[in-house]
């Protein structure tokens, strides 16, 4: 069987993964690759934003050097003619998983990447559907929701006079009902003359209420 068009794409890529690996290779000759003389008058964000990056870097490294490792396993196959052949059952591989995976070495179902993981992150256990949050009080499910949810497993109790959590039995707590039309702008509360009013539901439900409080004030 004829394998030169794997061959040739091998190739190719392990060109291109040997020049990754070289500009990556010049771009960690310095130990200073933030390009600063200090780092004393950063801040520790940045620095560690930098830090961020070039481990990220050294791990895509990493998984260049194992496919490259793959691709040089699977030419020396193709020299030997042991190419396309499952080392686990002796079957032919099938043209089309070369074709998708040219590093291939075994069959399908002789692939040792079969099983799935099926332990979940524990947070599931705890986490609750949150649909029925929607619309709340005249709004949708925003961080307030999310603050209350994460605030109700602390140990400590953070619920005070005037908190957030102070709320009905189901713990839901309550924000303000003006807070859900009024806004400022991107400098926050500058002054009453800043805030500006949506004319939304919630403006006209906090209105309607004000005027029943009214008209029984009244009465």
């Amino acid at each position: 069987m004829d394998y030169k068009p794997f061959q040739d794409q091998l190739n190719q890529r392990k060109r291109e993964i040997m020049d990754t690996l070289d500009a990556n290779k010049r771009g960690f000759a310095s130990d200073r690759v933030s390009g600063e003389l200090s780092q004393y008058d950063n801040h520790p964000a940045d620095s560690g934003t930098e830090l961020f990056e070039r481990e990220k870097d050294l791990a895509l490294s990493a998984h260049l050097k194992e496919e490259l490792a793959d691709i040089d396993y699977a030419l020396n196959q193709i020299e030997q003619g042991t190419y396309g052949v499952c080392e686990v059952t002796g079957q032919k591989i099938p043209m089309e998983r070369l074709e998708a995976l040219p590093t291939a070495r075994t069959i399908k179902e002789a692939s040792p990447h079969q099983s799935l993981a099926k332990d979940r992150p524990v947070e599931e256990d705890v986490m609750e559907e949150s649909d029925t949050g929607f619309h709340r009080h005249g709004r949708g499910y925003d961080e307030q929701d999310t603050y209350q949810q994460v605030a109700s497993f602390n140990d400590t109790s953070m619920t005070y006079e005037g908190a957030s959590l102070e709320g009905d039995e189901n713990q839901e707590g309550f924000v303000e009902a003006y807070e859900s039309f009024a806004s400022t702008g991107i400098e926050g509360y500058t002054g009453d003359d800043d805030v500006k009013l949506l004319r939304n539901r919630g403006y006209k439900e906090y209105m309607d209420e004000q005027e029943d409080i009214e008209e029984n004030k009244d009465e």
